[in-house]
């Protein structure tokens, strides 16, 4: 039964639709300028590249998926954001460490990264890259503590994204409804910290706390942007090639539009909201392009999990007519296109995201590909184009996607996909089927179930792929081969 599975990954691969190209790395002192743009919970159904329907402009992500190849079929390692910010930065799955379930809380939760884990710009530095990381960081940091461990936000970091290999970083710790609202630079706050932020609902969402003098929450995404461009062309005439990591803190929450991008779309907050992180990136497009980068850069954009936008069908109110409620009638947006589900859950919705990479004259330009493929699978990518050899131990659940670059009907299997949601809930893919292991969502659409609880479900993707279709008891051996592989995966974490 499984030889059919690899048939199948061989015959999708057939049919994507590309033109052979033939492939040379870069020569050597020529390595290419790497920018990867980390979207916070844009949806596949956001990017209009991807959703057809959808009447949300996106026109620079269009661009950007015309001028490169994007895959149809890509997942982040997790459906919320910090297990797919380890994931990315390491190659690893983060249920592979101490976090199970859920994300890191600053200021509690220690940095999750080990001092001796190989991560992506500290590979990348071993060939001299410069390194810098610029947006929302979420993946823990350690501030200097006062008496009864309370945190002082003001003392400098002990431990952060300079420890794991950044040259340097400005930007935020956690989400931006998540405190410290201040920015850091390196390893210090920017400006005093020593105000108060109120908390606010939905769609503003904020939960409150210490927050910076003159810190503006509806001037962040501009800011970030700004330093992104600003480090790019710091680094233009380099003879070193950089790596610029620029995770957005939009479409997150919380949802504030600069004035210039209020009502721009006719479609509510969380549609303009779409339209300004586009905007953000266009930002980053235009800059290569005019201090002549652009063909020298491999550029990547995902997303790091789905939308958290629901998809309400029926009667009543929606986004649209009341910005306090979450969730579009599917006539009006599909933030998650038609996939099953929402952010953090074990369907499809959760983990099914953007992935889009541009290199020109490397990548055909308009080209997609519909194998499955995980985000994980980025650093091995990149160790491959720079020439890096990766031991056993060193991202360990990456797996290069260089022949899909190279020729999209190349013979490429990538070993089975895990997937991950919030509450700890597996799944495992294996070219069309798709098993999850516990009896529900996992996330945020009832019933949530829990984590090994019976009854599983099975799916087949390539024939029914929302979801709708518990196929299990129709194919015991597909379910009992698909068990045995996770558990081996499981126990040779």
């Amino acid at each position: 039964m499984f030889q059919s599975l690899f048939f199948w990954v061989f015959f999708m691969g057939i049919l994507s639709t590309s033109i052979s190209q033939n492939y040379n790395l870069p020569d050597e002192g020529t390595l290419p300028n790497i920018v990867l743009i980390l979207a916070d919970d844009m949806g596949y159904g956001d990017v209009q590249a991807y959703n057809t329907n959808s009447k949300i402009p996106t026109p620079n992500l269009n661009r950007l998926a015309k001028e490169g190849m994007s895959f149809t079929d890509a997942h982040s390692n997790s459906a919320v954001c910090t297990p797919t910010r380890y994931g990315i930065l390491t190659g690893r799955y983060s249920w592979r460490t101490n976090l199970k379930s859920g994300v890191l809380w600053p200021p509690d939760d220690p940095p999750l990264i080990e001092g001796d884990q190989l991560t992506l710009p500290g590979m990348l530095k071993k060939y001299d890259y410069h390194t810098g990381a610029i947006g929302k960081w979420h993946l823990g940091m350690e501030w200097g503590k006062v008496q009864n461990g309370q945190v002082d936000f003001n003392m400098p970091i002990q431990s952060g994204p300079n420890e794991v290999g950044f040259d340097y970083f400005f930007g935020i710790a956690g989400s931006l409804n998540m405190i410290p609202y201040a920015y850091y630079r390196n390893h210090q706050a920017v400006s005093p910290i020593t105000e108060i932020q109120p908390k606010l609902p939905f769609p503003k969402t904020i939960d409150g706390g210490p927050k910076a003098q003159g810190f503006d929450l509806y001037k962040v995404l501009d800011r970030l942007t700004e330093e992104a461009v600003g480090f790019i062309k710091e680094h233009a005439n380099d003879k070193n090639p950089f790596f610029l990591y620029f995770p957005l803190t939009s479409p997150h929450l919380p949802i504030l539009n600069p004035e210039r991008f209020e009502n721009r779309t006719g479609l509510g907050q969380y549609a303009d909201f779409i339209l300004q992180t586009d905007w953000s990136v266009g930002q980053i497009l235009n800059t290569l392009k005019e201090i002549g980068l652009e063909e020298n850069t491999l550029l990547i954009y995902t997303s790091d999990n789905g939308s958290y936008m629901y998809q309400m069908d029926g009667n009543g109110p929606d986004h649209l007519e009341n910005p306090e409620i979450r969730g579009y009638h599917s006539h009006v947006h599909q933030a998650n296109y038609h996939w099953r589900g929402t952010k953090a859950d074990i369907w499809e919705a959760g983990h099914r995201v953007p992935l889009i990479l541009r290199w020109p004259g490397k990548v055909n330009q308009g080209t997609k590909s519909l194998n499955p493929v995980c985000l994980t699978d980025l650093m091995a990518t990149i160790a491959e184009i720079v020439g890096h050899t990766l031991a056993e131990d060193e991202a360990e659940d990456s797996y290069s996607l260089l022949p899909l670059l190279k020729e999209l009907n190349s013979e490429f299997q990538r070993p089975p996909i895990v997937h991950h949601s919030i509450n700890g809930t597996f799944a495992l893919r294996d070219g069309p089927w798709k098993m999850v292991f516990g009896n529900g969502s996992g996330g945020r659409e009832p019933p949530t179930g829990e984590p090994f609880k019976k009854p599983y479900a099975l799916f087949n993707l390539e024939i029914d792929p929302t979801e709708t279709s518990n196929v299990i008891q129709q194919f015991p051996d597909i379910a009992r081969q698909m068990s045995e592989q996770l558990k081996k995966l499981l126990v040779n974490k």
